[in-house]
């Protein structure tokens, strides 16, 4: 196998171990329950990011209630505390660069 072989088979594998790892998301079920701190569990981001949450209750995103920072990697325990009482559902949008990275509509309890 030539060099040129080698370092086109390394690049491949770079590329493509990259793109497997390149996922955030929220782990949490659909539910949360009613309250002023909204607990999302486990959240994993790519990059240092926002979670933020916006009232959901018609079906669209509507005013933004709180938002929280979290790290690159999984972030465990996320706790978002909102201006108001969350009793509607809400949706959660993480911005990673400023991008939507993930989204997860929450029914609230």
């Amino acid at each position: 196998m030539s060099i040129k072989s080698i370092v086109l088979a390394a690049a491949a594998v770079a590329v493509t171990a990259t793109a497997g790892a390149a996922d955030s998301y929220f782990q949490k079920g659909r539910t949360l329950d009613a309250g002023t701190v909204l607990e999302l569990g486990l959240v994993t981001a790519d990059n240092n990011g926002v979670v933020e949450i916006y009232d959901f209750h018609t079906g669209e995103q509507g005013a933004l209630l709180g938002a929280e920072m979290v790290n690159a990697g999984a972030n465990t325990d996320v706790r978002v505390n909102t201006v108001l009482p969350a009793k509607r559902d809400v949706i959660a949008v993480l911005k990673v660069d400023g991008q939507v990275a993930a989204q997860k509509e929450f029914i609230v309890n």
